[in-house]
């Protein structure tokens, strides 16, 4: 161990140990309130049992010896989370998510999974790239939208599977039962103005523990390294790095939210309306999820954790080493397809020709990449519309299948071009930048 892990190891060791405090006073309240009420000795013990760990965590890190996660572990999740397999990997997990949704909502099962959560974090903790990279005043907000997100992700799918396991016995949905009238004033005022004074204090105090992470004034003759947009915009800005600007900062976002609105129009199923269900709107649900956590959210995560100097992409243990250099090119599917698959030079067009003539060579450079996107846009939805689809294309009619399928194929395009550049440098499948077209 160096002598600087040596000293944030003993400045961060009453944090941690506070930490791990708190969260074996929450295990503690869940065990004495699954004993309260009657659940039987299993949870409450497993709980206890969660309580015991963390406090012996909390114990070793007031002592001045928070333990941390082994050299060759760190090593390993370094390796793991490419960009490669945390593209597939999460939509794999989004996709396992989905399919044992029942087995994930039970509150043992997230319980477990939040206790596992936590663990990992505090022993990550232990590790200085760690700790810089996530308790930046900047960062911190962000971990908790993590955490907020995942709970009430957790919730709604929790409150579906109750629905749909209520409408599969005959019964009503629990929305059905909430058919008492709520009085704006006084019952909704009251209720809103309690919300408001609590977060004002929360802010407050927010603000006196993390202060705002204000740097000085903009100079122009030093620039930061890596240059982050704020946290709403990193999903824009990783776009960059697979789209042309105008693809990437305009046309993917405007269709990801008008998609995004359009389910309901588009998926002319009636039921499923006024309460949460995912087996009545399995395709509406699937539709949205995807959309919202692998096409933003991840790329989010992404932009403000494994972005480093360069925009480089760096583990998450890893030092942000601003002279590592990746090696990446830039190829194009035509370079692909000319130079590299027939072994013959590019297209060129010669100087002097006419607009036609010119038009006609561009194109017949980009021949490759115009076929491809051909059969992705126009052939994929016809074959899908006849096999895997009809059901859809029949139910929804020629116009709204159209729509639909082309938006899905435009949401997929973003995952499928991540994997394309990460593996073969590839950075455009057409490119026509004398129209200004770049794919």
């Amino acid at each position: 161990m160096s002598d600087t892990t040596q000293e944030f190891l003993e400045s961060a060791a009453a944090l941690l140990g506070w930490y791990y405090a708190a969260c074996g006073g929450m295990n503690a309240g869940a065990a004495w309130r699954a004993w309260r009420r009657g659940k039987g000795p299993l949870p409450a013990a497993a709980w206890a049992v969660f309580t015991a760990l963390f406090g012996a965590l909390a114990a070793m890190s007031f002592c001045g010896q928070p333990p941390g996660m082994p050299p060759s572990l760190k090593a390993f999740v370094d390796g793991l989370l490419g960009p490669v397999t945390l593209a597939l990997g999460s939509l794999a997990a989004l996709a396992a998510l989905y399919l044992a949704r029942r087995l994930f909502v039970r509150p043992a099962v997230a319980w477990t999974i939040l206790n596992g959560s936590l663990a990992v974090m505090g022993l990550s903790l232990a590790d200085p790239h760690f700790a810089q990279l996530v308790l930046r005043p900047d960062n911190v907000p962000v971990v908790a939208m993590v955490y907020l997100l995942g709970f009430f992700t957790w919730l709604g799918a929790a409150q579906a599977v109750e629905n749909d396991g209520r409408v599969g016995r005959g019964q009503d949905p629990v929305e059905k039962e909430y058919a008492e009238p709520v009085l704006v004033w006084p019952d909704l005022v009251y209720t809103e103005l309690i919300a408001m004074v609590i977060f004002t204090a929360a802010l407050v105090v927010w603000s006196i523990v993390l202060p705002a992470p204000l740097e000085q004034p903009a100079n122009p003759a030093l620039t930061p390294n890596p240059s982050k947009a704020p946290w709403y915009f990193l999903g824009l800005q990783e776009m960059l790095v697979y789209f042309d600007p105008a693809m990437a900062g305009v046309i993917l976002p405007g269709l990801m939210i008008l998609g995004l609105a359009a389910i309901p129009y588009l998926d002319l199923n009636p039921k499923g309306s006024g309460y949460y269900t995912i087996a009545q709107r399995r395709f509406s649900y699937a539709v949205f999820m995807f959309g919202f956590l692998q096409l933003w959210i991840l790329l989010i995560l992404v932009g403000t954790f494994f972005r480093g100097p360069n925009w480089s992409f760096f583990g998450l243990y890893e030092p942000r080493d601003p002279y590592r250099v990746t090696a990446h090119s830039n190829v194009r599917l035509s370079e692909y397809f000319w130079v590299i698959g027939l072994g013959r030079g590019m297209p060129q067009v010669p100087a002097g020709s006419g607009a036609i003539v010119r038009f006609a060579l561009i194109v017949w450079r980009e021949i490759a990449g115009i076929a491809v996107l051909g059969l992705y846009f126009i052939a994929l939805p016809i074959l899908l519309g006849r096999t895997a689809l009809r059901g859809f294309r029949l139910r929804m009619g020629r116009a709204r299948y159209t729509i639909m399928v082309l938006l899905l194929l435009m949401m997929l395009a973003l995952p499928i071009k991540m994997v394309l550049r990460w593996t073969m440098d590839l950075s455009y499948v057409v490119s026509m930048p004398e129209y200004f077209f770049n794919f």
